[in-house]
């Protein structure tokens, strides 16, 4: 069986473990902890994992946020896997921080890159794992507070919950949607 692994953020050192690059910071700890690493291939970082006899394609897509659906419809092509074994990480405000959701499909709910991601597949039935990254911003604040990096205070927070959020895409390649969710939406 094979899944598709997506996280989403800008290329850039400028974006780099910004509150915006949680996809690639958590997808990055999922490779790096099966002992792999990323390599440069077309339209992203990609790297190949196992977990328990699964193999998983990870991805960073270098298409910057808003246009991901062209990397994730060409690896879901290339590599032959279909929308319910592709899982989309994903930062979101509505969430607070460090709060972990997987949902089987969904709106985009106004994040740029899943909705051009369900536009080019077709379909807004796939997986996605959101990790709430909060809103403490003022009014008119919120560019600079997404693009922004953690703050000091939610460090710990924040890599804890990142190495649940890789353990929770691992649960979900071995075990499923539904009993993953049921373990990990309420922590």
């Amino acid at each position: 069986m094979k899944f598709l692994i997506v996280g989403l953020g800008n290329i850039g050192d400028e974006y780099a473990h910004t509150r915006h690059n949680t996809g690639f910071d958590i997808v990055s700890r999922l490779v790096k902890d099966a002992g792999s690493d990323f390599s440069q291939e077309r339209y992203g970082d990609v790297a190949r994992i196992k977990v328990k006899g699964r193999e998983l394609v990870v991805l960073k897509p270098n298409t910057y946020m808003n246009l991901s659906g062209k990397a994730v419809r060409y690896w879901a092509d290339a590599e032959k896997v279909q929308p319910e074994n592709i899982v989309v990480v994903v930062d979101d405000l509505a969430l607070p921080v460090g709060t972990i959701r997987l949902k089987g499909r969904g709106s985009a709910g106004g994040h740029n890159g899943l909705k051009n991601i369900t536009e080019l597949l077709g379909t807004e039935n796939y997986p996605r794992l959101r990790f709430g990254i909060g809103n403490e911003f003022k009014r008119g604040q919120q560019v600079d507070f997404v693009l922004g990096r953690w703050d000091a205070d939610e460090q710990d927070l924040v890599d804890e919950r990142m190495e649940m959020a890789a353990e929770c895409i691992r649960s979900f390649v071995c075990i499923g949607l539904q009993l993953t969710m049921t373990q990990f939406n309420n922590k």
